[in-house]
């Protein structure tokens, strides 16, 4: 959000002769956003409850102003200072695929995606550069949520498969939760006990989260399941269907508590308000979306003003009153609940809360406070805000992780940017050129490809010698076109360039073999007779020869009876495939053993 920084300095080293930094390697224009300087002033500025505050300056539509930014918490009643106006940075994976899913990790660092590929993707939440990647599914991931004690993280596919991880990606367990149906959506209770998971055979089934095991199926809709949310502090579940309808629930008698109509096609989301849990929004494949009160069991807003399908929605953490839609024509709508914003030519209508007779009261309509048109070139299929609220992450049909943010003040250019009046009209303007942000997208990507993890591969191993790969002193016979030394496979190249028939000489002081002949008078003599014949070879099994009595074979070396083991497959030339870390379970589980560690992190 707010401070949005150079990057250049931080590339380079200090050069206390000149009194500066000196810029080292390829410069880096990437965005990156500093939320800790805008807590700092906060903090700073801050007074307790019931005192007088000391008349700081407040931010203005001035450059200037930038170092008065505020975070949302302390500004909680103008949500419209937050409002993601500004484009920060588009990230794309080198092999691409739609990106389904995005979700922040729950202390902001990074951002998780998920993709049709099953791929799971982080990305640095700071300056949005590739971290790594790993293959969490085998189809495509179609939901990813962490828990309320952010502790665990379940992610479903297109198989029926729903997943357990840890925030290591360490992965736990793995259940079957619906047979031959797409899990679409999946949902903690607000103790994180149980959570519910909604697919396309028109059930929702309720889970224990402890042993994975079914306890119960809420069974009512007509057709498929496509969203499910659980209410963040209450026993309530809210469903969407491809029968046009949303339906609540009671979790612990399996009933339908009361059936919510206004929508005239298949639901596409529904999110309860995280801070409040008063309100419930829902979209679906067609103009309009609505925001339901859960007390009053109807629909008093209505959204307006897509021209497409919306896609997705998504609440700000800590305005209650922000909501962001996304279509299917790649538009993003933020609106805020307590502005109309009609448009020239259009009256206000009145709000149910403010009617005489609520029950009877039409919606309100709402119009976006903000738009931004051409966010993505094709449908968007998820959004999430960062957990501080400053930063919001879209994943689109188009390939692309875009980042959000709120503009710095007195910054008016993203009125004429590619994201507001579209690609063609921001080169007619001159605000946007097609080759200059090709170049910084390649520079970028080669950034992320030395900034991210190294690959986590096996050794590699030698032909013939199955599970001795790598050991010191094997030496592996090479092409002339190798030098000694060089060889990835962790084995010694020996260069073989200079010998003859390419076989290295003997060693000096032995005959060679026409020397033996000529000692035998011109030919080798025939090996000896065993009772008048040819002695037999011994027939070891698979061919390896039984181990001594007493002596324990090496650690990977095959067996009698097994199997060679074949050789490591790599990834292919140019394909980013990379892993985290390994698992440090063992070792977690001593220091907690030792009392260190309560639980794992």
């Amino acid at each position: 959000m707010d401070y949005h920084r150079d990057r250049d300095r931080d590339r380079g080293g200090y050069d206390g002769e000149h009194g500066g930094y000196e810029r080292r390697g390829r410069p880096n224009r990437r965005n990156a956003t500093d939320i800790g300087t805008t807590y700092v002033r906060w903090m700073q500025n801050r007074r307790a409850a019931g005192k007088a505050s000391r008349g700081s300056e407040t931010e203005r539509p001035s450059a200037s102003y930038v170092a008065d930014i505020l975070p949302p918490a302390a500004h909680r009643d103008r949500p419209a200072d937050t409002i993601p106006a500004k484009h920060l940075h588009s990230s794309l994976n080198k092999v691409r695929q739609p990106v389904n899913v995005v979700k922040w990790t729950p202390e902001g660092r990074r951002l998780l995606t998920g993709s049709t590929s099953g791929e799971f993707t982080l990305w640095n939440g700071t300056g949005f550069n590739f971290e790594t990647i790993m293959q969490a599914h085998d189809v495509a991931i179609r939901s990813i949520r962490y828990s309320h004690s952010n502790e665990w993280l379940l992610s479903a596919d297109q198989d029926g498969v729903v997943k357990y991880w840890q925030t290591n990606f360490n992965n736990v367990q793995s259940i079957r939760a619906h047979d031959d149906a797409p899990v679409r959506d999946v949902a903690f209770a607000p103790t994180d006990t149980k959570f519910v998971t909604a697919a396309d055979d028109t059930t929702m089934k309720v889970w224990d989260f402890a042993s994975g095991t079914h306890e119960s199926t809420l069974s009512g809709h007509q057709w498929d399941v496509k969203c499910a949310d659980w209410h963040p502090t209450k026993g309530l579940i809210a469903s969407g269907s491809k029968d046009h309808t949303v339906r609540l629930w009671d979790p612990r008698t399996s009933r339908c508590l009361t059936t919510l109509h206004g929508h005239k096609n298949t639901l596409t989301m529904v999110r309860f308000e995280p801070s409040n849990g008063v309100l419930l929004a829902s979209c679906a494949r067609e103009q309009n979306g609505r925001v339901f009160d859960i007390r009053m069991m109807r629909d008093v807003f209505m959204l307006k003003g897509h021209e497409k399908e919306i896609s997705c929605l998504t609440w700000h953490p800590i305005h209650s009153s922000l909501l962001t839609t996304a279509g299917n024509d790649g538009s993003m709508f933020h609106y805020l609940l307590d502005e109309q914003n009609p448009p020239p030519g259009i009256a206000a209508t009145l709000s149910p809360y403010d009617s005489p007779n609520p029950s009877d009261a039409s919606a309100q309509m709402l119009y976006p406070a903000h738009r931004v048109t051409h966010a993505h070139d094709y449908a968007i299929w998820s959004m999430d805000w960062h957990p501080l609220g400053h930063i919001l992450a879209s994943g689109s049909n188009d390939r692309a992780t875009r980042f959000w943010t709120r503009p710095r003040p007195g910054d008016d250019s993203y009125t004429n940017d590619r994201w507001h009046i579209g690609q063609e009209a921001a080169e007619a303007r001159g605000t946007w050129k097609k080759a200059e942000a090709h170049r910084q997208q390649q520079e970028e990507e080669m950034e992320d490809e030395d900034e991210g993890l190294v690959d986590q591969k096996m050794p590699a191993r030698i032909p013939g010698l199955p599970g001795l790969a790598g050991l010191p002193g094997l030496v592996k016979l090479a092409p002339a076109s190798h030098p000694i030394g060089i060889n990835p496979e962790r084995a010694q190249l020996l260069d073989v360039s200079g010998f003859a028939n390419g076989m290295p000489p003997a060693p000096p002081g032995l005959p060679d073999l026409e020397t033996l002949k000529k000692v035998f008078g011109g030919s080798l003599p025939p090996p000896p007779l065993v009772n008048g014949a040819l002695p037999q070879m011994p027939n070891f099994a698979n061919g390896v020869p039984p181990m001594p009595p007493g002596f324990a074979p090496p650690p990977g070396f095959p067996l009698p009876g097994i199997a060679a083991l074949s050789p490591t497959p790599t990834n292919g030339g140019g394909i980013r495939k990379r892993a985290p870390l390994p698992s440090q379970e063992e070792s977690l589980q001593a220091e907690m053993r030792q009392g260190k560690f309560r639980t794992a992190r």
